[in-house]
């Protein structure tokens, strides 16, 4: 709906427009308007009076409920039994005595239009949680997310093998993974110093932030020790929020789903260690991550896959160009996937954040 002063700030500079010589419609669709659009404000007095819609006498609906239809709606709502209890649950418990006054929306409209739609019981009213204030990766070595998962024993009942993997977000790459016979500080501790060294952290500017949920082995002294003294900013999940660490969580599951994984279990500790080390290798180099529009995390991890995309997209060009019946749209998008977030964020605030902060180059 456009306002009055809107409107005739339009109908203005189309005025000018079109006394400098421009057509109609062309001046009418830079403004964002349709001819008929502003024929219509000069023909009913659009500029002058602006929208009516707003003020406009509609006549109540032949199906409106009657004021004593609601009067008997909020008779009943108010009963000593529904006192506390919400339209959603007051509507199933008529229908349950055979009553139907009216529906769920009707009852919330009426009580509102009567001031009584507040919070009803003791409970306090709920409140729509606000996204986490998360991390946006630009470039490698910024942001990584860390997890351990468990490797089934095919000799030993209730025996596990213990993965700990770290993988940078924005590649998608591993940069570090262990397994283990026990899940213990120790070795987690050591896998973040190994990632650390591989990746050459120390020659980085700004250091990466690790991200992890609230496990113990992941929060202990001895790992906050590790990371306190590599320069890494350590992040926690929020409390019973499943979906924080999706990352860490969907490459476990891309690795127990792969036809080589042992559904019955692992012989031992070696067998453990070389299928991770044969995964690890498969994930970084040849898996094609849909994630990062099917570039191996290895390719994006370099900076490769600027290059390879728009390979890609020159190659469908030219197919489009050699069999253009065969196209009815456009080539399929081969762009280049920008800035990660490690939680789901508005696309404002990350492009915001990747004019903001300079990325950060790769050490050597």
């Amino acid at each position: 709906m456009i306002s009055l002063v809107d409107r005739q700030a339009l109908a203005n500079n189309i005025g000018i427009a079109r006394d400098a010589g421009a057509r109609l419609k062309p001046a009418c669709q830079s403004a964002g308007i349709t001819p008929r659009t502003l024929q219509r404000w000069n023909t009913h007095s659009g500029l002058e009076s602006g929208d009516g819609r707003p003020q406009a006498l509609r006549p109540t609906p032949s199906h409106a409920l009657s004021e004593w239809e609601r009067a008997q709606l909020i008779a009943v709502a108010n009963e000593p039994r529904f006192a506390a209890i919400p339209p959603a649950r007051i509507v199933p418990m008529l229908a349950d005595e055979g009553v139907y006054l009216a529906s769920e929306s009707s009852f919330s409209r009426v009580l509102a239009q009567a001031g009584q739609n507040a919070h009803r019981g003791r409970a306090k009213a709920p409140r729509a949680s606000r996204p986490p204030t998360t991390h946006i990766a630009t470039a490698p070595g910024q942001v990584w997310c860390w997890d351990m998962t468990y490797l089934p024993s095919v000799n030993v009942l209730g025996r596990w093998f213990y993965l700990y993997l770290i993988l940078d977000i924005y590649s998608r790459k591993i940069v570090g993974w262990e397994v283990h016979a026990e899940d213990r500080a120790e070795h987690a501790a050591h896998v973040v110093k190994r990632a650390a060294v591989a990746e050459g952290i120390h020659a980085m500017t700004s250091k990466p932030v690790l991200h992890g949920d609230n496990g113990a082995t992941l929060r202990a002294t001895t790992v906050l020790a590790m990371l306190n003294w590599l320069g890494v900013a350590p992040s926690y999940s929020r409390p019973r929020v499943s979906d924080d660490n999706a990352y860490a969580e969907s490459l476990f599951r891309t690795a127990k789903y792969r036809p080589e994984f042992p559904v019955k279990g692992f012989v031992d500790l070696d067998a453990a260690r070389a299928w991770a080390k044969h995964f690890v290798h498969w994930y970084n180099v040849e898996h094609r991550h849909s994630g990062i529009n099917y570039v191996s995390p290895q390719q994006r991890h370099v900076g490769e896959d600027v290059a390879i995309l728009a390979a890609r997209d020159t190659l469908y060009k030219q197919a489009r160009v050699k069999h253009p019946e065969r196209w009815s749209r456009d080539t399929r998008n081969w762009n280049h996937i920008g800035p990660v977030a490690l939680n789901p964020e508005r696309d404002s605030v990350v492009k915001a954040h990747a004019a903001d902060i300079p990325i950060q180059q790769k050490a050597a």
